[in-house]
């Protein structure tokens, strides 16, 4: 496995790859078993596997933790080679994000409501810097997890727009055994709100499994659920068309996906799952 941590090594590095089926993960590092989900897909489906770890400070609002965001550098490095990936690409944040630069990328709709009402200018900082690192390493494909589920969404979106030539696969959530999904943040928990956090899949269990089509019921259901789940701050609960993202209605027969966003002290965390009449898995 090599490291490197510029855009010109990145560029040397991968020239003799040009032609081969690269595979890319871009992470912000703190991995878990979620993201090396991930790198063992491409690693099936690919024969160069490359991945990035960015804490990229344009996806951060003020007031987020970006300063405090976990940095196992050396951790994460152990992890990725034991999965045999290719190349890891470490930039420093003045390499992407350069005070001078004047162009940013926006996806409009897909980014103004839920993560993007809530954070504002989440989804240009993600959508920028994907783009470029989509640059950077030219992959065939690039994996993400459902979990961040409007983020794959979002750049779905911008490499239909932008004519990327790069198929975005989406994988699947991957949980702990009592069904917390796996987050980078979930290492803020005290162990209190650790297990408070369970009422987010709990409930989205609930209501993937009680799912008869009726949006309003199970809208209502999840904010009544998680609005009165002791130690948990709702921000939002929501029942949308699952590639659009708009705010479904009245009783559909089509899919539809269940997202919710709650504070369990001061961390954030953000759980979805798929609502169908014959399958609950999120």
């Amino acid at each position: 496995m090599e490291v490197v941590g510029s855009a010109s090594e990145l560029r040397v590095r991968l020239s003799p790859s040009r032609g081969r089926l690269v595979g890319f993960v871009p992470t912000m590092g703190a991995l878990h078993e979620g993201h090396l989900s991930l790198v063992a897909r491409a690693r099936r489906q690919d024969e160069v596997v490359v991945v990035s770890i960015f804490v990229n400070p344009l996806q951060f609002s003020q007031g987020e933790d970006f300063e405090r965001y976990p940095r196992p550098l050396e951790r994460d490095l152990a992890l990725l080679r034991d999965a045999g990936v290719d190349v890891v690409f470490t930039p420093r944040a003045g390499d992407l994000t350069p005070a001078e630069a004047a162009t940013s990328v926006r996806v409009r709709g897909l980014t103004e409501r839920l993560e993007g009402a809530s954070r504002p200018g989440h989804f240009e900082g993600v959508a920028t810097i994907v783009a470029k690192l989509f640059n950077l390493v030219a992959p065939a494909r690039a994996y993400f997890g459902e979990k961040d589920f409007q983020q794959l969404a979002v750049v779905r979106r911008m490499v239909r727009d932008l004519d990327f030539a790069v198929e975005v696969v989406g994988c699947p959530i991957v949980r702990e055994p009592d069904g917390l999904a796996m987050s980078s943040r979930n290492a803020y928990l005290s162990p209190r709100d650790r297990g408070r956090a369970l009422a987010l899949s709990s409930a989205l269990l609930e209501a993937a499994r009680d799912w008869t089509g009726d949006v309003e019921a199970t809208r209502t259901r999840l904010r009544t659920t998680l609005g009165s789940a002791p130690g948990v701050r709702l921000d939002y609960a929501e029942v949308v068309d699952p590639e659009t993202l708009e705010p479904l209605e009245g009783v559909v027969g089509t899919p539809a996906h269940a997202l919710v966003a709650a504070f369990l002290g001061a961390t954030r965390l953000i759980d979805n799952i798929r609502l169908e009449h014959d399958a609950a898995d999120g």
